[in-house]
């Protein structure tokens, strides 16, 4: 285990954090398909036919809950390699049994909404609806992870997070575990996080071989983060019950944040949809 005393919670105070996950050699692609994870999930075809004036493949931007999935037209089976996403730290608030609480073997944790607590609490996170889509492709091949076990995390509107922060340490709301389908996509539904101190708005999330492996904290394939795009942190900030935000993304860019900071989170970035009245839709492919 490494530290990094560069992470600042959301109090503002330094503190160690554990470096996690399996490291896997950077794969160098042979074709015009890294663009998928340049992109974050835009379909090539989809860029290709914008070139030629041609009629796009849909979006990988996700629209609101209740409707068509844009991942229907997707395929499970191998489109080439593409960019594999850096692995990154899980932070200090995991709560997958490697910094104190494990919250994975708790009956409930596996589920598709996270916005309220689970056992002995009920209670619920407030904040603008977010619906997360994350695809899993092996970046060798490109081919769906189906039935992937993907274990995602974030903080709450106030910056602060279940298990672990002031006030809420017996709440375990914004966590949840789910099971990659066919097209090797999960869709959990939260709510926007905050920026905190220190961090670029972000989403953490890891990649287990199935669902067994994840509620067992089994072995991780990917620990990475997921950055949200500074136009609609913008938009969401302005609303009631973000003001905190306000100030402390003025005070950070993905270029100085100490996880992204090293290309930009170009492979990290989600692709958005939505509005602040319905709900937006971060969505990102990623090869691991």
């Amino acid at each position: 285990m490494t530290t990094d005393p560069r992470w600042i919670d959301e109090h503002g105070d330094v503190i160690d954090e554990d470096h996690r996950g399996l490291v896997y050699d950077i794969r160098t692609l042979v074709d015009r398909r890294r663009m998928l994870g340049i992109f974050g999930g835009i379909g090539l075809t989809t860029l290709l036919a914008a070139c030629a004036g041609g009629e796009p493949e849909p979006s990988a931007s996700a629209t609101a809950s209740g409707t068509a999935s844009p991942w229907a037209s997707a395929s499970a089976e191998a489109s080439g390699p593409l960019d594999e996403v850096p692995d990154e730290t899980g932070g200090p608030y995991p709560a997958d049994g490697s910094n104190g609480v494990d919250v994975l073997d708790d009956s409930g944790i596996v589920r598709s909404d996270i916005r309220s607590s689970f056992g002995s609490s009920t209670t619920v996170a407030q904040g603008v609806p977010l619906t997360i889509e994350l695809t899993v492709r092996d970046a060798a091949t490109g081919s769906a992870l189906v039935g992937a076990g993907v274990y995602l995390w974030h903080c709450d509107r106030d910056g602060a997070y279940s298990l672990y922060s002031r006030g809420i340490e017996h709440e375990n709301y914004l966590r949840g575990v789910q099971e990659a389908d066919a097209m090797g996509t999960v869709r959990f539904t939260s709510i926007y996080p905050a920026c905190y101190s220190g961090r670029w708005p972000h989403l953490h999330f890891e990649v287990y071989s199935d669902v067994a492996n994840a509620v067992a904290s089994g072995p991780i394939v990917k620990t990475s983060q997921i950055a949200l795009p500074e136009e609609v942190n913008g938009v969401v900030y302005a609303t009631s019950g973000y003001e905190q935000s306000v100030r402390n993304v003025s005070r950070v860019s993905l270029s100085s944040d100490n996880v992204f900071g090293d290309d930009g989170g170009i492979h990290q970035i989600a692709s958005m949809s939505g509005s602040v009245a319905g709900g937006y839709t971060a969505a990102l492919t990623i090869g691991v």
